[in-house]
């Protein structure tokens, strides 16, 4: 059946990018329309060079000439939203009708904020987030290269409303307004990402240098992706191609002093004759990260190795694309050990673990990957393709394919793993989009996923196999007025879910426990059981954006969201190495749905601008992890060593705000101070009827209020051999979190604490103007403040509790610096 569906997935590719010919006689209009124009300075009337002119719907585009001119050619008819960029302008997006040539100019306004970003996540089409009722927000390629991080989540995690849960410098999952793990969904380029999500210490299999621009869907985005995105959506995006005509690429390179963090990364990208291509190889190792408090914390390095590319081809009927990607990481998992007396850090070295030696600093230091550690392996092919069908609308096709193999080694002397699991995704997205009339846009879809996970390769099992199948057709539609934008959609999700039973026996030569099959399971220990279910559910939004003026601007969405469990949660039953917990997981859970409200106000003049949102809440059926004590009111051991957890279900409220207020004072153009405040509350209310502890009465993982703020300088020498210099000093500042689970111990209070972080970079430029390469000197935590994350997981990895230190768990990362050198390349 596997191959069945392998063989049928690749022939659906293979067609999808084989379609020139076929597509052309059948769907297209035999007009190939031109767009052509001017982009000028609106002040000076100067023309700018290397403004960039894209169509985000048709994924093409082109860069104007040292006049100012561009031509795009080969585009369908029909009506687009194009959007004309440039660094230190203002972004101008408009919608035009392409029927026959066209010319159009533009006059960009200089400007050091970015109000007027287009978006294509968790929406029918590109759309401004000016007049996008639901909340989004984009983070460019700028912010990326210019702030310090150890991966793509951590470069995002200091964006009001979104956060990390980290456990190490080279594992962070995303948290969007104190939700987070299954509930939050991560895309590539437009496809889904699926690697054992439901891990706590699993990272997201993406290789950063090749994300450009993230958008962050804040609230539920059901509707548009189904479930697993109950939360929110993360759409990491990569570069755009070059113009036509060009082959253009980056060779750069990153060192970090904390961790001694080596990176390196080379692309190359091409566009000739309507067949564009990209592909991209990186590399990026370290050793122990260290604080002030617990020197270097053993067990953090990693070694990681990613390869992307991309090739396809842009026709008047529309594009097929097809891509790759290739994710190598080798990851030390820390435990936390440590000896009772020195505090310092211990290894275990045999299976009985009886006895643990002091980790030596020659090891601290060094970069070689240890007996205990995880190999996660992803691979993925996928293909997106956009078809115009003449006057009768457009079709978007995406189809994928993953694997992802993730091993945990556990076992200090014998190397095989622990945990083996093999993952096969098959992922589907449709989309219909009618033709525009009247103002109304409307897209009709369906999307979902098969999955076929294998646990059965390692020597424990916190998990069993498992397949399921989504599906989830949708529709969704747009009214556009003068000064008014509404939207509504409405959704049915239904998941088939099946999970095998597992029957283990000792191996005659290794001793470790195996998975045995038909015979072989007399005498075997069961350790789970058949489970079938089909969940399903019932999605929708409604928002409005209202213009009461070109700077002020209000919305109003509100949405229905829905998840199924996860496999951990149904029917975990086992140590999970790398977390220190025996998780259990509970067969009676039913989906989650959730009822968010989102209002947002946007003011945005030359001097000022001010973004407020808030929302409101209400879950059904939130899972959550909790630990469990024993009779005596100790903590559950089942297995020695590691803490018992249970997944438990109860009603959910959550609630707060983000404020952004950006000051940036004319004539003083240079001159950027902007500010943000982030506030999330998470209540438990309990199951009906049944009292519930004060102990008990908020959410885990909840982020603690959170205020950023940055002083930044952008210089343009009108001489000399710089350009696009930046200085920029940042503060941020996260309150006490005593918000905390206190239930059972399963969390803990966390202090509040400042961090300050520095940057200074630029272009180095020859004669002729153009950019030798880009630099960057950025620094976090330039006080090395030793401080604990109320989302750390290493917070709580602490064999002696209440130790003579005053102490307990790991330290986030101190002090670090880093230089980053990016070399453009062009031909």
């Amino acid at each position: 059946m596997r191959s069945i569906k392998t063989i049928l997935f690749a022939a659906a590719i293979i067609i999808s990018a084989t379609a020139n010919a076929t597509i052309k006689k059948i769907f297209t209009d035999p007009a190939k329309s031109t767009l052509t124009g001017k982009v000028i300075d609106k002040k000076t009337g100067l023309p700018l060079e290397g403004a960039s002119v894209y169509f985000p719907d048709l994924k093409t585009g082109t860069a104007t000439t040292a006049k100012g001119m561009y031509t795009i050619n080969n585009l369908p008819n029909g009506n687009y939203v194009v959007e004309v960029k440039f660094i230190g302008y203002r972004s101008v997006l408009q919608n035009i009708a392409i029927q026959g040539n066209l010319i159009l100019d533009f006059s960009l306004e200089p400007s050091v904020v970015e109000e007027n970003e287009v978006v294509v996540t968790g929406t029918s089409k590109a759309t401004s987030i000016r007049k996008n009722p639901v909340p989004v927000v984009a983070i460019g390629k700028q912010y990326l290269q210019q702030n310090l991080s150890t991966n793509i989540i951590d470069a995002i995690a200091k964006v009001p409303g979104i956060n990390a849960v980290t456990t190490g410098p080279n594992v962070a999952k995303p948290y969007i307004r104190g939700l987070g793990f299954s509930r939050i969904l991560t895309l590539y380029d437009g496809v889904r990402q699926e690697g054992q999500q439901w891990g706590d210490e699993h990272g997201i299999e993406v290789d950063q240098n090749s994300v450009e621009k993230v958008e962050v869907v804040k609230g539920p985005a059901s509707l548009i992706y189904g479930s697993d995105a109950l939360a929110g959506v993360i759409n990491l995006i990569p570069a755009n191609f070059p113009s036509p005509g060009k082959t253009q690429g980056d060779i750069s390179a990153e060192y970090q002093t904390n961790n001694g963090s080596i990176g390196g990364s080379a692309m190359l990208s091409g566009n000739k004759n309507s067949i564009v291509w990209r592909g991209r190889i990186s590399y990026k190792e370290a050793t122990n990260y260290r604080n002030k408090y617990d020197g270097r914390v053993y067990n953090t390095g990693f070694k990681e190795t990613d390869i992307n590319g991309m090739m396809g081809i842009n026709k008047t009927w529309g594009y097929s694309h097809v891509g790759f990607s290739m994710f190598n990481d080798l990851q030390d998992i820390p435990d936390g050990s440590r000896d009772s007396a020195t505090r310092r850090f211990t290894k275990q070295i045999t299976e009985a673990d009886t006895i643990r030696p002091i980790v030596t600093d020659e090891e601290l230091r060094s970069y070689k990957i240890p007996a205990l550690h995880q190999h996660v392996q992803h691979y993925r092919i996928y293909t997106a393709n956009n078809f115009v069908l003449k006057s009768w609308g457009r079709i978007a096709l995406n189809l994928g394919y993953q694997k992802s193999i993730r091993r945990e080694y556990s076992h200090p002397v014998i190397p095989v793993p622990g945990l083996y699991l093999s993952l096969n995704t098959y992922s589907y997205d449709a989309k219909y989009y009618l033709p525009e009339k009247n103002g109304w846009s409307i897209t009709a879809g369906a999307n979902g996923m098969y999955q076929n996970n294998d646990a059965e390769k390692g020597t424990e099992f916190v998990i069993p196999s498992y397949k399921q199948f989504d599906l989830g057709p949708f529709v969704f539609a747009k009214k556009s007025y003068k000064n008014l934008e509404l939207a509504a959609g409405i959704r049915y999700d239904i998941r088939s879910f099946n999970n095998s039973a597992l029957f283990t026996k000792p191996d005659a030569v290794t001793g470790f426990d195996k998975a045995v099959h038909g015979a072989d399971t007399v005498g075997a220990t069961r350790a789970f059981y058949d489970y079938k279910h089909t969940f399903s559910g019932v999605t929708g939004s409604l928002g409005a954006t209202y213009s009461f003026s070109k700077i002020f601007n209000a919305k109003f969405n509100i949405a229905r969201g829905y998840r199924s469990p996860n496999i951990s949660e149904i029917s975990a039953n086992g140590v999970h190495p790398g977390t220190n917990i025996y998780q259990l997981g509970n067969l009676n859970f039913k989906p989650e749905f959730s009822l968010q409200e989102d209002i947002g106000l946007n003011y945005n003049s030359e001097h000022i601008t001010v973004n407020l949102e808030l929302f409101n809440n209400n879950i059904q059926n939130y899972i959550f992890n909790q630990k469990l004590l024993n009779s005596a009111g100790q903590d559950s051991v089942i297995i020695p060593g590691n803490e018992t957890f249970q997944f438990q279900a109860a009603r959910a409220h959550l609630y707060g705000t983000e404020i952004t207020i950006d000051l940036h004072p004319h004539p003083l153009d240079w001159l950027h101070f902007e500010n943000s405040l982030s506030l999330v509350y998470g209540n438990n209310k309990g199951v009906s009827g049944k009292a519930l502890n004060d102990s008990a009465k908020y959410l885990p993982f909840i982020p603690p209020l959170h205020t950023y703020s940055e002083l930044r300088a952008n210089l343009k020498p009108k001489s000399g051999a710089f350009a696009n210099l930046f200085a920029k000093l940042q503060y941020e500042w996260y309150a006490k979190q005593d918000r905390a689970y206190l239930e059972f111990g399963t969390e803990t209070p966390t202090p509040g604490y400042s961090l300050f972080n520095v940057g200074v970079g630029g272009d180095v430029i020859n004669k002729k103007k153009k950019t030798i390469f880009n630099f960057s000197l950025l620094g976090n935590n330039i006080f090395d403040v030793a401080y604990q994350s109320h989302l750390n997981r290493l917070k709580y990895f602490e064999p002696y509790p209440g130790n003579a230190s005053g102490r307990n768990g790991i330290y986030n990362m101190g002090r670090n610096f880093a230089v980053k050198l990016s070399f453009p390349l062009l031909f």
